[in-house]
């Protein structure tokens, strides 16, 4: 029986390392293919210099749903298509944020509406600022002490995190509900510091929410220009004027777009996706164009290389990630409707920064068969399967329980320019972005042969 028993482990183990290097054969291939002959860097320039920002409900964005079809199919996609979905039309229009002493003359600050605000109609609203560094402190006032003024969340980005997205959601609900606080005790307007990592003059878009029927504009400023207004604050009073018109123009109908290479055992479904529009500054390089084409880029490699996937492998190109999720919702609400069976869903949605992990949202036993693959990652700098969160467009798939992740890059830089005019295509490092290519279509290879 011990013999009997020796033997089996013994054959266990070579099966074992036969499947481990043949893995890190492949996944050697693969690495070389992408970095030598990876199209991503390239049509990226292409989506960011010949359509630039995409906000769902433009014609830029329209226009972005034709070129990442034309893409698909030229990447080898067997099937592509459109899928239809209803977005929210937000329109940004002229805009003016000033401030003056009681004695001095109005000067200009560079400023964004956020995203969903509703402006001013074309009018000046002008008031008193008050300044808040934290909720707590808003919540001690009183609606007296409020009424008429204009409220400054004067939140920083904390620079304590390593991690920055940990500092991103400590601050996000200072944009998110700024205006619905300050409508709440009869204020006239919100300013907000923007979600940034930076210490410069650059404003941060970004969504915002109503939580009330009093919608009042909400705009950001950039931290020094934050920094500045609060010494002013300290040593005299100081009205704002703001005209804007930005505000929601309805819906319109639009489409996510997607392509796939179909499995050759089964039809169980593989995702790997980005969000194709963008705030309307910037070029949406970073975020999110470079998922969008590393997404494709797995597709390619897949069928350069001849890889046979057992699964079907599909590459989604979500719609309206960035003011409403529609995109994501209409997705998993047609898998469900449609009956389709998921393997597995991953998202890139964090910049095209150097790759160091995959966050895994899913459960302990899969999570715990995608870590003990870590070695085979370790050679190109992946080495972090930690997280248990996954891109926000997958969220309508995890809560059918389908598995789902999200690619890690580097994340010091990413919120820099998250949001901001500063997010184009030269912000992006050719092989920084060809890296992540190369660790999706790993990881998809790694789904695909052994789930």
């Amino acid at each position: 029986m011990k013999k009997i028993l020796s033997t089996a482990l013994l054959l266990a183990g070579i099966i074992a390392y036969s499947q481990t290097k043949e893995d890190s054969v492949q996944f050697a291939r693969i690495s070389t293919e992408i970095l030598n002959n990876g199209k991503a860097y390239t049509e990226l320039k292409d989506l960011t210099k010949n359509i630039g920002h995409r906000l769902s409900g433009s014609g830029a964005y329209e226009k972005s749903v034709q070129w990442a079809a034309q893409k698909l199919r030229d990447a080898g996609a067997d099937k592509v298509w459109l899928q239809e979905v209803m977005v929210p039309v937000w329109v940004r229009g002229k805009e003016s944020l000033q401030i003056k002493t009681a004695s001095g003359k109005w000067k200009s600050l560079k400023m964004l509406s956020l995203g969903n605000s509703e402006g001013t109609g074309g009018k000046d609203v002008s008031g008193e600022i008050i300044m808040v560094r934290s909720m707590e402190e808003y919540n001690r006032l009183t609606p007296e002490q409020v009424k008429d003024k204009i409220v400054f969340f004067n939140y920083p980005f904390s620079q304590s995190y390593i991690e920055t997205f940990k500092g991103y959601s400590n601050a996000s609900k200072y944009r998110t509900t700024a205006a619905s606080l300050t409508a709440g005790k009869g204020g006239k307007f919100a300013i907000v510091r923007s979600l940034s990592s930076a210490f410069d003059d650059v404003p941060h878009t970004g969504a915002m929410r109503y939580e009330n029927n009093m919608k009042l504009p909400a705009v950001a400023i950039g931290s020094s220009t934050a920094d500045a207004l609060a010494e002013l604050l300290q040593a005299e009073k100081i009205t704002a004027r703001l005209n804007s018109n930005c505000g929601m123009k309805g819906e319109k109908l639009s489409h996510s777009v997607i392509g796939e290479i179909t499995g050759k055992k089964d039809h169980s479904v593989i995702v790997v996706g980005g969000h194709l529009d963008s705030w309307d500054v910037g070029e949406g390089a970073h975020d999110d164009g470079a998922g969008i084409v590393q997404s494709i880029e797995v597709l390619r490699t897949f069928k350069k290389l001849s890889i046979p996937n057992s699964h079907t492998i599909r590459v989604v190109c979500f719609a309206n990630e960035e003011n409403g999720v529609r995109g994501g919702i209409q997705y998993g609400k047609a898998a469900k409707e449609n009956n389709e069976k998921h393997l597995f869903a991953i998202e890139t949605d964090a910049g095209g920064f150097s790759p160091r992990g995959i966050s895994l949202n899913m459960d302990n036993a899969k999570r715990k068969q995608v870590q003990s693959w870590a070695g085979l990652f370790l050679p190109y700098g992946v080495y972090d399967f930690t997280g248990t969160f996954s891109g926000t467009d997958l969220y309508p798939l995890h809560d059918m329980e389908i598995p789902t992740a999200e690619l890690v890059p580097d994340s010091q830089r990413y919120f820099d320019i998250h949001h901001t005019e500063e997010d184009t295509f030269e912000k992006v490092n050719r092989r920084e972005l060809l890296l992540g290519a190369s660790t999706l279509t790993q990881m998809i290879y790694m789904i695909d042969k052994n789930w």
